[in-house]
């Protein structure tokens, strides 16, 4: 099988343009091309001789992604599922922002930390993606983006699948995306989503990065959280914050966390009241998102009311906190919602 030439950095691109002959130079015009130009296929690198471009196509796919669904709502929203080399499918998310458009990329084909209100969890984990197929979904919404005149200025690394399970392949994945020569999306720009896997909590404060680290925490407490994320089990609530007050003294960032309001469970008064004991000597921002119904899981939407409740709660012991905006609620754009879909069709 042909080696996906997003795996590959400026560095490497270089090396394998010597070895074949050519000068270093040729590895930074094909990652120009890749990156900068965008293009979609060998050939159209024009600058390049033909016996090198035939020696791409030779060694490499350029073609990651095979467009299988494409949904768009009405707040502009647009969803991807995509095909891989392999059958498997997975989502990307197009955001519209009153502050530009935001990516949401997918790391696994499936998940299993095993969350029992989320849909990327169903038919757990069938395998990690490489780096340069998480690059590939950045490249063609950036690709869509250019025929509208517009450029990606954000990414979540937020879709389905657990980054810091993949974490080398995330890593390279998040330094192709602040290259200078390639896309240069800030740094402050990209943020990377977990559910708590403390050891690279730590290795990630060690990275020396300005990426932002969001927790997927949704419970103030181990048992409660052990009820809702298996994954507490192995890295229970203590050690998560621990690692995290960990990252906040190596790196002085601020902390997102991610709460899912579901209804009756982790959504009332009391458990506001401990989720800020926890919280409010800490520097964090709060994300409370109304947990979307799956229809494989038997959860509920917290009412408006009691989010609200929430909300001030929170915030009257001083925790930065905000209610995240719905986007795509039209077309299933929460994680796995669509691949679910696509399974069962399969």
């Amino acid at each position: 099988m042909k080696h996906l030439i997003y795996d590959f950095s400026l560095e490497e691109l270089q090396q394998w343009a010597k070895d074949n002959g050519e000068p270093a130079f040729r590895g930074g015009q094909i990652f120009d091309w890749l990156y900068v130009k965008r293009v979609s296929e060998f050939e159209a690198m024009s600058n390049l001789s033909k016996g090198l471009r035939e020696k791409l196509q030779e060694q490499f796919s350029i073609d990651a992604l095979k467009e299988i669904t494409k949904l768009e709502s009405k707040d502009g929203t647009v969803k991807f599922l995509f095909g891989l080399h392999d059958d498997h499918a997975i989502e990307t998310v197009i955001m519209k922002h009153n502050y530009g458009n935001s990516v949401c990329v997918t790391t696994q084909v499936g998940c299993r930390i095993g969350c029992t209100f989320c849909a990327s969890t169903l038919g757990g984990l069938k395998r990690d993606l490489t780096a340069g197929e998480i690059v590939a979904q950045v490249v063609r919404s950036q690709q869509i983006l250019d025929a509208r005149g517009e450029r990606v200025s954000s990414i979540v690394i937020m879709g389905t699948g657990e980054p810091f399970e993949n974490y080398d392949a995330t890593m390279r994945f998040l330094r192709l995306m602040i290259h200078e020569k390639g896309l240069n999306i800030g740094q402050r720009h990209i943020t990377v989503s977990t559910s708590g896997i403390v050891p690279n909590i730590y290795k990630f404060a060690d990275e020396d990065t300005q990426i932002n680290l969001a927790i997927s925490i949704h419970a103030p407490n181990d048992a409660l959280r052990s009820k809702l994320m298996p994954v507490n089990r192995r890295y229970p609530f203590d050690d998560v914050i621990e690692s995290l007050r960990y990252y906040q003294a190596k790196t002085g960032r601020r902390v997102s966390f991610e709460y899912a309001l579901i209804g009756g469970v982790n959504d009332q008064p009391e458990h506001a009241e401990e989720l800020a004991g926890v919280l409010k000597t800490m520097l964090c921002h709060v994300n409370l998102i109304p947990v979307n119904h799956v229809p494989e899981r038997k959860y509920v939407r917290t009412s408006r009311n009691d989010i609200f409740e929430f909300q001030r709660i929170l915030a009257d012991h001083g925790v930065n906190v905000t209610i995240r905006r719905e986007q795509g609620h039209d077309i299933a754009a929460a994680c796995g919602q669509l691949r679910a879909k696509h399974m069962e069709l399969g």
